[in-house]
């Protein structure tokens, strides 16, 4: 099930103040259901963020990130027209990616 990223950018200047939101159930491998079996480990890895195709920001997570992440940033030297994009692949395999063209 990949899902998409909830991705939101506003430029200010040449400032781009960017947010995401990432709908991912982001589960430890530690709990348990409601018949005591462990809920297995299933959390996002790594985060990728690109600038017009080049990589901005790279970021590489583990099980203690909570549940639906969001995550909020500045990027400089933008300008309208940029594309910024988010892509996510996490432990299982599954991936997700959202993109905004900034205004």
């Amino acid at each position: 099930m990949a899902s998409k990223v909830k991705i939101r950018g506003k430029l200010s200047g040449t400032i781009a103040k960017v947010k995401f939101l990432i709908p991912h159930p982001m589960e430890t491998g530690t709990r348990r259901d409601a018949d005591g079996q462990v809920i297995p480990a299933k959390y996002i890895e790594t985060i990728t963020l690109y600038k017009n195709d080049q990589v901005v920001m790279t970021a590489n997570w583990g099980a203690s990130v909570s549940k639906d992440p969001y995550l909020s940033f500045q990027i400089n030297n933008s300008a309208a027209g940029d594309v910024i994009k988010v892509d996510w692949l996490d432990n299982q395999g599954e991936s997700g990616s959202g993109e905004i063209t900034l205004k």
